[in-house]
């Protein structure tokens, strides 16, 4: 149980990377504080969590709102008396507009979140950290990072600004013995990957299987990881195994790229 006795935060509840490491890091031991937009999305991976033998606390918060990052994390010390980890999650996937053409106020909106969002998700829960003289930050980021595309302008802008974020937060929190790490997945198979991969077939004029065959094929493993798989990475980094590493960006991905 390498998480015996903890208290993680997790942003960003939904089907997806959010149930996943949820369930990874209450399988370790942790109790769970759920943070989401959607009530309903959250009682039901708050019933997964419990189903695992472990506490969760639901908190409806948007992270965009700094007061409701602040509430969250107060409902949470309330709850549990600590916050040992964090994982922020909430992103916006931007609109995929090329540059010349996008809305930057649509770029702000992603801004807001994927950045901001953190910034202030982290704010509110450094001060229960820093009270114990331990904590562990993990930042969802992605390829887009590495991997520039037409159209992800908004989302690699803004993920990039958090892969600086992180690095900075690290230097500065290090010193409060809180680490601070980033985790970059490619593709995350699952339902909407798969929609993306049969839109492609449907365009080219060709299948399904052999637009996954060709972009399973630019990693070194032949497989897209689904989010369970990656959740593991997230353990990894909140966990003592990772006690000496912080300021880092692991890429999580089947060796699609390399850092």
């Amino acid at each position: 149980m390498l998480l015996e006795g903890k208290v993680a935060v997790v942003s960003g509840i939904g089907p997806g990377m959010g149930r996943e490491v949820s369930l990874a890091l209450a399988r370790e031991g942790a109790d769970i504080v759920l943070g989401g937009r959607t009530a309903a999305r959250l009682a039901e991976v708050a019933d997964d969590v419990e189903g695992c033998g472990r506490r969760a606390l639901s908190v409806t918060c948007d992270v965009t709102d700094p007061d409701a990052c602040r509430v969250l994390a107060e409902r949470a010390g309330d709850a549990f008396g600590r916050i040992d980890v964090l994982v922020n999650n909430a992103f916006s996937d931007g609109d995929f507009s090329p540059v010349l053409d996008a809305d930057l106020d649509a770029w702000r909106r992603t801004l807001e979140v994927n950045l901001f969002g953190a910034l202030h998700m982290t704010r509110a829960v450094v001060p229960h950290m820093e009270a114990r003289g331990d904590g562990r930050i993990v930042m969802i980021n992605t390829m887009s990072t590495e991997r520039i595309q037409e159209g992800f302008g908004a989302y690699a802008a803004s993920k990039n600004a958090l892969k600086s974020a992180t690095r900075t937060l690290a230097r500065e929190l290090g010193p409060k013995g809180i680490r601070v790490n980033g985790i970059h997945p490619g593709y995350i198979w699952g339902p909407s990957v798969e929609w993306y991969l049969r839109h492609l077939a449907g365009r080219r004029g060709t299948t399904f299987e052999e637009v996954y065959a060709e972009v399973a094929g630019e990693t070194c493993l032949g497989y897209l990881p689904d989010a369970a798989e990656i959740a593991g990475a997230v353990v990894f980094l909140a966990s003592d195994l990772a006690r000496a590493v912080t300021g880092q960006s692991l890429g999580v991905n089947a060796g699609h790229w390399f850092h």
